[in-house]
């Protein structure tokens, strides 16, 4: 693909915030980067995803105030973590943070710990504790 016919879609879903750098040849016919905004087919694509992650998001925000799951639950969702990782942020093993996942063992979690959850989703306790 030549330089100057690189895909500028101006609908894509990042907003223009996030730029991809993809090759194409230039008028002395090198390659050389050229940052896009994205193309229609990788934009839809990208649309559809977001769209799943925010149903999924929804859907854990639902279960966290039908008090099956706990606020941690819902920002590991958010925030596409999963337990591992959500355990070396905050420096526990996974079983650790899986437990935290029950309401009834969340509500007992001490100052310290809602802070380390807090710190780690990079929110405040506050937020932590009141989704609505």
């Amino acid at each position: 693909m030549e330089k100057d016919k690189v895909p500028q879609d101006d609908s894509n879903v990042l907003e223009g915030k996030l730029k991809v750098l993809k090759y194409a040849v230039d008028e002395n016919g090198k390659y050389t980067q050229v940052p896009t905004v994205g193309w229609e087919p990788e934009n839809i694509v990208l649309s559809q995803a977001w769209e799943e992650i925010n149903e999924k998001v929804e859907s854990v925000r639902k279960r966290v105030l039908a008090n099956e799951l706990s606020p941690i639950a819902y920002y590991m969702e958010k925030q596409m973590l999963d337990i591992k990782m959500l355990a070396q942020y905050v420096g526990y093993f996974g079983f650790r943070v899986k437990m935290h996942l029950k309401p009834a063992n969340f509500k007992r979690l001490s100052e310290n710990q809602l802070d380390k959850y807090a710190n780690a989703f990079q929110i405040t306790k506050e937020q932590l504790l009141n989704i609505d």
